[in-house]
């Protein structure tokens, strides 16, 4: 299945000279969102994975599924602020600022094997930062799964080259 033409593309959003790629048209096709599922599913199995992990929000919509999918727990990371409990925060560069992401102490048991799902990939510093908060409470991180990656972002780089990475779909 050609997953890019169920992908919208959007001009000039949220800012101008932002081609903006919607999910939202890949997700309401249950064939193709299932297919795509699939897709990410048996490359996280063929990891031999323990749980996946997935950053809010959009990683929740793709994680969960392949989680689903496989049999295997789901760990959200979320916004600092939206989790009850003991966390761990990790804080991450924005282009304008900074904000942080946070995930339960006891989310992952030390030597599990995670796989990280989301969306996107683009400059990489969410993931970065997520594998960061896996790596602390002594996770393995596996491999890096995304729906779309945007090459000319050089994302990868900066998740670096000791992360298997897979996606779907680049722009």
């Amino acid at each position: 299945m050609d997953f890019k033409e169920k992908i919208r593309v959007v001009e000039d959003f949220p800012k101008p000279g932002i081609r903006f790629k919607d999910i939202t048209t890949l997700m309401k096709d249950g064939e193709a969102y299932q297919a795509a599922i699939k897709e990410l599913a048996s490359y996280a199995d063929k990891q031999g994975i323990d749980v996946i992990v997935g950053p809010e929000a959009r990683g929740f919509v793709i994680g969960c599924p392949i989680s689903f999918h496989l049999g295997k727990g789901f760990v959200p990371v979320r916004k600092a602020g939206k989790l009850p409990g003991e966390i761990v925060t990790e804080e991450y560069d924005l282009e304008y600022g900074k904000d942080s992401l946070a995930i339960h102490k006891d989310a992952i048991t030390p030597g599990q094997r995670v796989l990280i799902a989301d969306d996107l990939l683009a400059t990489g510093g969410t993931i970065s930062t997520t594998i960061r908060l896996v790596e602390q409470l002594g996770g393995k991180v596996i491999g890096c799964a995304f729906l779309i990656e945007l090459t000319y972002l050089d994302g990868r780089e900066k998740i670096g080259s000791q992360y298997d990475v897979f996606s779907l779909v680049q722009y």
